[in-house]
């Protein structure tokens, strides 16, 4: 059963709202959406290591809070409402030297005042790279 109380995110209507925003100057792209998840990579280049050719742990961070941020602002109850980071952790597993990071959110509590989603990133072979958990405020729209 699907999760989603707002419009049904799209790619397009998720890459729409990346204009123009840190996610896109890393080069993050949505590219899967499902009953209860989202799907989104970043690719590993310049705009992305660290000094040691590496992804970068924000980087992932950033992997991470864009997909359970956007995810969690289709699953609000209230049309006045927006969901915003409250606390974000993650555990950085495999370093990643080239190619894509693979991010998948999932909730783990959809509430009426706070949610919090588990992303799950993985390299192009499928291994783990980082696990984060996100927490989010839901709040009124002021």
């Amino acid at each position: 059963m699907a999760i989603w109380t707002r419009a049904l995110p799209t790619l397009e209507n998720m890459e729409k709202a990346n204009k123009n925003t840190a996610a896109e100057a890393l080069g993050i792209e949505y590219v899967e959406v499902g009953e209860d998840y989202i799907v989104g990579r970043i690719p590993v280049d310049e705009r992305t290591v660290q000094p040691f050719g590496i992804l970068h742990g924000g980087a992932s961070v950033l992997l991470a809070e864009s997909l359970g941020s956007m995810a969690a602002n289709f699953c609000l109850r209230e049309e006045n409402q927006i969901a915003v980071g409250l606390d974000i952790n993650a555990n950085h597993i495999r370093s990643v030297s080239k190619g894509w990071v693979y991010g998948t959110a999932m909730p783990v509590h959809l509430g009426g005042s706070t949610q919090v989603w588990e992303i799950r990133m993985e390299n192009e072979d499928g291994k783990l790279t980082c696990l984060s958990r996100l927490t989010m405020a839901v709040i009124d729209r002021g």
